[in-house]
């Protein structure tokens, strides 16, 4: 029988073999059967006259974690391949990974297997590769992954959902497709069948490909991608995820680590501090000594008790579920894969903290955990323990509705409680529709706020336009705070790299701080910049708001009353480890200073005991040079005759791009040994000219004396390092 077409050919010439397979796998009985069914149709496909022939990789495509970009009828020529059409902010795409890493560590390369991402973005935010190459590293993604921005591949195969996998045999033929998540068996099955169907005939070759993992080339931090932050009113604590760290942080209000627990590697693993562990946390609140944790990769809500030390687990098997109604007790609930949380009250009456609220964003509702015998709004009483659908059909849409069960909510993934009145409601960040929603304590209905459109099933009404209502525009939200002391909510608007704030009485939504470019920048909140914050939180009575900057792997300061963006330095005491992703690196040697090298003496700063300056870098190039590639260009602080102001900070650092310098943190400590001090920043840069004709290297010296003062920390702007060679 001829194929339905040649190379080049979409998934549509599969579907008829395909289909007949999938509905003679429902009558077999025993897994031999399965198997031969599955082999028959193997010999059947690959007897086809001509090749139903995937096209190959375009060219000029940029790729990660490989040496070099690949090609399906070179490099992949005689291995099974399977191609993975997903998009980074997709939960179903997110789910699909454990199954290809399960996959890959069961045949490797040298078996003949290779898994390859195309990453098709949704937003436009996904087509850039920096955020790419955040997403590999957050989700821990060693296979090839080719940045498909223009849907290249999608589009020639008519693909049409996130995420598909298609498997290729060792001629680049398509032989199987499976859409959307939950099809691990089939995937194992039609794999290592298809594997040893082509050993047998000859055609499998066990070379390597050129593998490059581009983690590699991370440097340690104390956070790495901390996704949510949340702040303890009573003690002005903050509790940190540090989800690529899957640890979780408690944090005195000056950046101190308290406590750290969990981490670095991912585990699912109850009992004492020590021992316990996580897999790539999420949201967390916190009430008194008790900390409430969404362990999103472990489909798990955590409950860490500070006084006692230890780790429990009060809803989730640790295993994905598919339930969308729930009712079972916490610990026998399976959930899916919980995004946020937040504790309050049961409703508007009550204002007992007896419900954990949660977005489950892999189900795409909101789930309420009783933490107290209670009455849920247009619910019977209900038993301490209790863990169950709140509002969300379950179906991905943008759909309000005074009945919370018809409504439809698309990967919520942040919650903010406002209890009081008028609000008496939870506010949601709903990512995949680009919206804020609320959704009522007092009969749980669930309306809008801003963003979005009012189509319900148009999860693609995204920009970045300030306005009123659904004629504001947002991308890809993933947190919400609100502030009770101003009556406004505060939004992590992601993809935008913003955070923006909404009038929920007008619904007037506006940018409050960041560019709207992905960069790294503190100063004023016009001028600072984020890069995917992914949460936040009010603390400090109202004065402040805490953001988690996830891929710039800061928690940054907003102070909103002097308008002005900091750094929160996260330092440990001598009896805390700060895990960095990968071992330390040896000590930096300092280069020699150039004697041409200019010297800057700069004006003295004030500052005080437990205060963190910034100095900003902001060095400029002749026209047209760059940055010498393969050289890394670096700074180093250093402090003659005051050694003791350096303990416990970061003495140096590269300079990856002239146009993204970093900010250096120096935390003054809380025991001076002096009033009067100095500290010197040394810089170098290598750099080569435009036609790159002339390379060179250049240095710079700055010195920074410091007046150290009893008056109390404030949050100034950072002092400049500028020069221009």
């Amino acid at each position: 029988m001829a194929a339905p077409g040649a190379r080049g050919a979409s998934l549509a010439g599969l579907l008829p073999a395909q289909t007949s397979l999938e509905y003679a796998l429902l009558d077999a009985v025993s897994q031999q059967d399965k198997d031969e069914l599955v082999f028959q149709y193997l010999r059947k496909v690959d007897g086809w006259e001509r090749d139903l022939a995937v096209p190959d990789f375009p060219e000029g495509l940029e790729w990660l974690n490989t040496a070099e970009p690949l090609s399906v009828y070179k490099d992949l020529c005689g291995k099974v391949v399977v191609l993975d059409f997903f998009t980074y902010c997709c939960i179903n795409c997110i789910h699909v990974l454990p199954d290809l890493h399960a996959l890959q560590r069961r045949f490797s390369d040298e078996d003949g297997l290779l898994i390859v991402g195309v990453h098709s973005a949704k937003f436009p935010n996904e087509k850039v590769l920096d955020n790419i190459k955040s997403a590999v590293l957050r989700y821990d993604i060693t296979h090839p992954v080719v940045n498909d921005a223009d849907a290249s591949l999608w589009q020639e195969l008519e693909v049409s959902c996130w995420p598909t996998l298609v498997i290729l045999g060792p001629r680049g033929n398509m032989l199987f497709s499976l859409v959307g998540e939950g099809h691990k068996d089939k995937l194992f099955s039609y794999t290592s069948i298809a594997l040893k169907y082509y050993k047998d005939r000859g055609q499998i070759r066990d070379g390597k490909i050129g593998i490059k993992l581009f983690k590699e080339s991370l440097p340690p931090s104390p956070l790495l991608f901390p996704g949510k932050v949340a702040a303890d009113h009573a003690t002005g604590r903050l509790v940190v995820a540090d989800t690529g760290h899957h640890r979780v942080l408690v944090i005195q209000k000056d950046g101190q680590i308290e406590y750290s627990i969990g981490g670095p590697n991912p585990g699912r693993k109850d009992g004492m501090f020590s021992e316990s562990s996580f897999n790539s946390p999420q949201g967390v609140a916190i009430l008194n000594d008790i900390i409430y944790v969404a362990d999103t990769e472990n489909h798990l809500i955590r409950k860490i008790d500070l006084e006692a030390e230890k780790v429990s687990t009060v809803a989730g098997v640790g295993a994905q579920g598919a339930d969308t109604e729930g009712g079972e007790r916490g610990e026998k609930q399976p959930i899916s894969s919980p995004w946020d949380v937040a504790i309050g009250a049961s409703g508007s009456e009550v204002q007992s903290n007896d419900v954990l609220w949660i977005a489950m964003a892999g189900t795409h509702q909101i789930w309420a955990l009783l933490l107290d015998s209670a009455t849920l709004p247009k619910k019977s009483e209900l038993k301490r323990g209790t863990c169950l659908r709140f509002a969300g059909s379950g179906h991905e849409e943008n759909r309000n509705n005074a009945y919370p069960h018809k409504a439809g909510f698309a990967q919520p993934s942040g919650l903010s409680l406002a209890s009081e009145d008028p609000w008496s409601c939870l506010f949601v960040a709903d990512s995949e529709s680009s919206t804020v929603r609320s959704v009522s304590l007092k009969d749980g209905a669930v309306k809008a706020l801003v963003g979005g459109e009012r189509d319900p099933t148009n999860l693609f009404a995204f920009g970045d336009v300030d306005g009123v209502g659904i004629g504001a525009k947002l991308q890809h939200p993933l947190g919400v705070a609100w502030d009770q002391k101003r009556s406004l909510l505060y939004v992590a608007d992601s993809y935008n790299h913003k955070i923006k704030v909404v009038d929920p009485k007008t619904k007037v939504c506006t940018t409050l701080a960041g560019t709207g470019v992905a960069n790294n920048a503190v100063s004023s909140f016009a001028e600072s910049a984020f890069n995917e914050p992914g949460g936040l939180c009010v603390g400090e009575r109202g004065r402040l708001l805490y953001v988690a900057d996830t891929n710039n792997h800061q928690i940054k300061v907003m102070d909103l009353e002097a308008r002005t963006v900091s750094v929160l330095p996260i330092f440990k005491p001598g009896s805390v480890v700060v895990d960095g992703p990968f071992p330390t690196e040896k000590q930096k040697v300092m280069p020699k200073m150039p004697k041409s090298a200019p010297n800057i003496q700069l004006a003295p700063v004030a500052v005080c005991p437990g205060q963190t300056l910034q100095l900003q870098l902001k060095l400029g190039l002749p026209p047209g040079s760059k940055l010498t590639e393969g050289v890394p260009s670096c700074w180093f602080l250093t402090a003659e005759g005051s050694e003791w102001l350096l303990e416990e900070q970061i003495p140096s650092g590269d300079i990856e791009n002239i146009s993204n310098q970093p900010t250096l943190s120096l935390r003054i400590p809380t025991s001076c040994l002096s009033l009067e001090a100095e500290i010197s920043v040394r810089v170098f840069l290598y750099y080569c000219s435009a036609d790159s004709t002339a390379c060179m290297m250049k240095g710079i010296l700055f010195r920074q004396p410091l007046h150290i003062t009893d008056a109390q920390p404030g949050c100034g702007a950072p002092v400049e390092l500028t020069h221009v060679f």
